[in-house]
């Protein structure tokens, strides 16, 4: 298996990831067999001696080692989590109380979305005392250490009703709440909750460009969770990935192995060919920093036209794909775009091409070739008909209408003037914090 252990990014991406979030990719990892079991055993191990799951813990343990050592550390630590638990629950019994009332539950229904005062009318009208909240985000905290991803999503939720937006603990409470969704898998939910990280991140003026790369990094990481589980994921990030300078521009500094991700849901989106230009020069600007059997299939394809290197891609892409975590479920989509667009790419260069020839350069029988043709014509997504006495596939040349000219040259527009009134904003600032600088050095040397 070490052809896919050269591709595996676990060792690139598990660095802007949560250690949670990590364990699922480390057990798809064992299925697949792509490393030792022991080692993986090991990383499992490893990730889950910073958190509360005990029990997990010894269960790996014990398949890694017949000594009692591992153990007896572990029942330590289980016997010290217990008591914790237990103190936590006491300090939270009275907030329980609290939320459960039937009034404060309906008055929460009611004002969801809207309520900014829920904190005061808690406080008013239910002993609610301003540090119950870190109470929250301490139990919330500790449930999603145990792996309680359910119980610490409903504190967190609660926490940021009543917590103010400054608080300590606010922006890991969004980190938080963000991967209790993922864990559980509850997409749409998780869809929501990163995109108020991301509005959270943006609107953040308190922390430095360096900060704000790293929390775009992370994000961008974390999104691919949501992006190819999610049904509207595959257009959400590529317009997060490709046209959003700041994110483009934070994968291109901190993480461009993420291209492979950004390639693959342009190779599957079905307007690709609106977007293939744009993917493609980041591909070329980005290939000294990475390369890869997807990105390179690309490269191949629509850079050089190098049809029979593609296909060689193609088959590496296969097993890119089987043993990837987030891609492993889009592998026959990928499979079957990226022959469409060897086919497509081919027939604008030729106007009658051999079927068996064809099959070659699609990995194909003739046999398969020419039903999985006819398929495409049938549903009109080629204008060709076949040759059956000579096997060619004759394409039907249409010049290209004004209309689709006019939107081929003007789909970047909206980009491009957003970019530039980005930069015109930023020079405005830095003009704005010039003169503000001047004043105070002026005002200065008057008190003088």
């Amino acid at each position: 298996m070490a052809d896919s252990a050269e591709y595996d990014l676990t060792h690139k991406i598990g660095g802007y990831l949560d250690r949670h979030l990590v364990l699922p990719i480390l057990e798809f990892l064992s299925d697949r067999g792509i490393y030792d079991e022991g080692d993986t055993a090991r990383a499992r191990l490893e990730l889950l001696s910073e958190t509360n799951m005990v029990d997990f813990a010894m269960d790996i343990a014990k398949t890694i080692s017949d000594s009692g050592e591992i153990s007896e550390v572990l029942m330590e630590k289980r016997t010290g989590i217990v008591e914790r638990m237990d103190m936590l629950q006491e300090a939270l019994e009275p907030i329980v109380t609290i939320l459960s009332n039937p009034d404060v539950s309906e008055h929460i229904e009611s004002q969801t979305g809207k309520d900014h005062n829920l904190l005061e009318y808690l406080t008013t009208n239910h002993e609610f005392q301003p540090e119950m909240i870190d109470t929250l985000y301490d139990y919330a905290k500790f449930q999603y250490d145990c792996g309680n991803y359910s119980g610490a999503g409903e504190y967190l939720y609660f926490y940021r009703a009543l917590a103010s937006f400054d608080d300590k603990n606010m922006m890991n409470a969004i980190w938080g709440k963000l991967a209790c969704e993922i864990l559980m898998q509850n997409w749409d939910v998780a869809l929501e909750d990163l995109k108020r990280l991301k509005e959270t991140i943006e609107s953040s003026t308190k922390v430095s460009p360096l900060h704000k790369l790293q929390q775009r990094s992370w994000l961008v990481h974390w999104s691919l969770f949501v992006f190819f589980n999610h049904d509207k994921g595959r257009d959400d990030i590529i317009d997060l990935f490709l046209y959003q300078p700041d994110y483009l521009n934070a994968i291109q500094t901190s993480c461009p192995h993420i291209l492979r991700y950004l390639t693959a849901a342009v190779i599957t989106n079905k307007r690709r060919q609106n977007i293939l230009k744009d993917v493609v020069k980041v591909i070329k600007q980005e290939a000294y920093a990475f390369r890869d059997p997807i990105t390179e299939f690309v490269e191949c394809l629509y850079v050089n036209y190098d049809f029979d290197r593609a296909q060689k891609k193609l088959l590496e892409c296969d097993k890119v794909l089987e043993n990837d975590f987030f891609l492993v479920a889009c592998r026959e989509d990928f499979i079957e775009s990226a022959r469409l667009s060897i086919f497509e790419t081919f027939c604008r260069i030729h106007q009658c091409i051999s079927i068996s020839m064809l099959a070659t350069k699609l990995n194909m029988t003739p046999e398969e070739a020419e039903k999985w043709i006819v398929n495409l014509i049938r549903n009109v997504r080629l204008d060709a008909r076949i040759d059956a006495k000579q096997g060619h596939v004759v394409m039907n040349t249409q010049p290209q209408s004004i209309y689709q000219r006019v939107i081929d040259k003007t789909k970047s527009v909206a980009f491009q003037t957003q970019f530039i009134a980005q930069s015109i904003e930023k020079r405005l600032e830095l003009q704005r914090a010039q003169q503000a600088r001047v004043k105070r050095e002026v005002r200065w040397g008057t008190d003088l």
